[in-house]
């Protein structure tokens, strides 16, 4: 194992007993990884999107063998694959496990498989049984991210069919199961059950019985806190605005706005309902920079690096940054550039500890974290205040001058745009709207910040 490959250090000269994380070559070989899970042991399960499921033993190697190879039934190519892995709870005694993919003919399929009676490390590839036939229109926003949570049912969520602009409307279509959470029970003889609680069952009501919530892009990537009890959903936009969702696990029905809104930004709003029966992203970032979609992660909640507790680990596909997210405050810090690294998926292992893949090169890296050096430690925590404000808002922890911010309210508007702090770091919202803002700023570095701000 390579030690300390890579290093990136999160904004060190704002945060107060500042904390650097390590990207550490852990495996690699690996074809397209597109999601690293466990089984509740100590290997790790690497999804390839050719149809290949791998085996990395805790010592980083890559078992000879595949775990799963169904690439005679999966339709490869774009952002077509094999997508998703999810373990059965009680897989140590069942054995059961499923697979996301889309087949010849590019339908979404969520299928169960057993693993061999006689081998842990190969999986019976005889025993398909499918569980969701999706048609979809298009080729491309598949979804693909499946997670058990924590009462035991199985979270499946979908793309929104494709093309640009979602042009059937499928997000805002409850009836439709593309753009959607989708909260099934497969404890059952035949291919699930409803839960209870699904928000749209019953007669008289608008909406499929699969439904959890709707309004959805194409979530690349979601994952459960179960330390306090959340869902963390990354959903990527459509031409300027990337997001992050997170909202309490047993909150149903939600409406996550998509396609009458990019993130804050409205996109398409007719027919929409109002915004305020919408649940908007406690965090956007834009495209600037070279970003262009984000990859979703998890909540670290391991205890080899205490320093990163707490902190949503995501990434940007295409500037191949690694963001973190402080729950607290919805504020985004950004890593430099991790050249050649096109991040795909993030993953836990059965210690909770985290893991990141490149889909270009097929390594796969464990994040792991160090103090930073005294001198890093006398600055100021970044914050924003007062919140609420009324007139002047100041921000505390920049170093350089000339940075610039952006107001955007709930609706997408931009009510100020790309103004420079002043002298003391500040600028003025008098006049401005009473209301919840999200507020963009920008410095000279290349270090962004994103945090919701309230105006009264």
């Amino acid at each position: 194992m390579k030690k300390l490959l890579l290093s990136a250090i999160l904004l060190s000269a704002i945060c107060f007993n500042a904390q650097s994380f390590t990207l550490t070559q852990f495996a690699t070989g690996l074809s397209s990884p597109v999601e690293i899970t466990h089984a509740n042991d100590s290997r790790l399960f690497v999804v390839q999107q050719n149809g290949i499921i791998k085996i990395i033993q805790p010592n980083g190697t890559v078992n000879a063998a595949d775990f799963l190879n169904i690439s005679s039934k999966v339709n490869f190519g774009g952002e077509r694959g094999l997508l998703g892995l999810a373990f059965h709870p009680q897989y140590a005694t069942n054995g059961y496990f499923f697979v996301y993919y889309n087949n010849s003919a590019g339908n979404i399929i969520v299928a169960r498989y057993s693993v061999s009676t006689t081998n842990p490390n190969v999986a019976n590839d005889t025993t398909e049984k499918i569980i969701l036939n999706i048609p979809k229109p298009f080729d491309n926003h598949n979804g693909g991210s499946m997670h058990f949570a924590p009462d035991g049912n199985l979270w499946v969520v979908t793309g929104d069919g494709g093309s640009g602009g979602d042009p059937n409307n499928n997000g805002q279509n409850k009836n439709s199961l593309l753009g959607k959470m989708l909260r099934i029970d497969i404890n059952s003889t035949g291919p699930y059950n409803i839960p209870t609680g699904n928000p749209f069952v019953g007669a008289g009501i608008d909406g499929a019985d699969e439904v959890w919530s709707y309004g959805l892009r194409n979530a690349w990537k979601f994952s459960f806190d179960r330390t306090v009890g959340n869902v963390m959903i990354a959903d990527v936009g459509q031409n300027a605005i990337e997001e992050i969702n997170n909202m309490p696990v047993a909150t149903a029905g939600l409406n996550y706005g998509w396609r009458c809104y990019e993130g804050n930004n409205a996109y398409n709003t007719a027919g929409c309902a109002p915004s305020s029966s919408m649940t908007f992203p406690v965090s956007v970032y834009d495209h600037s920079g070279g970003k262009c979609s984000v990859t979703g992660g998890y909540v670290y909640r391991g205890t080899v690096s205490p320093g990163l507790q707490g902190k949503y680990f995501f990434a940007d596909f295409c500037s191949q940054q690694i963001g973190t997210l402080d729950l607290a405050s919805n504020v985004i810090t950004w890593t430099p550039a991790f050249t050649n690294n096109s991040f795909s998926t993030f993953g836990e292992d059965n210690q909770k500890e985290l893991y990141v893949a490149a889909i270009n090169n097929g390594t796969i890296y464990k994040i792991t974290s160090s103090t930073l050096g005294v001198q890093d430690s006398t600055f100021k925590e970044f914050r924003i205040h007062p919140n609420p404000a009324h007139e002047r808002v100041f921000v505390e922890g920049l170093l350089t001058k000339n940075a610039q911010v952006e107001l955007i309210s709930t609706e997408g508007k931009k009510v100020i745009d790309s103004v420079k702090l002043d002298s003391e770091n500040s600028f003025d919202v008098t006049g401005i709207t009473p209301g919840v803002y999200y507020i963009n700023i920008k410095s000279q570095d290349l270090k962004e910040f994103s945090q919701k701000l309230i105006i009264k």
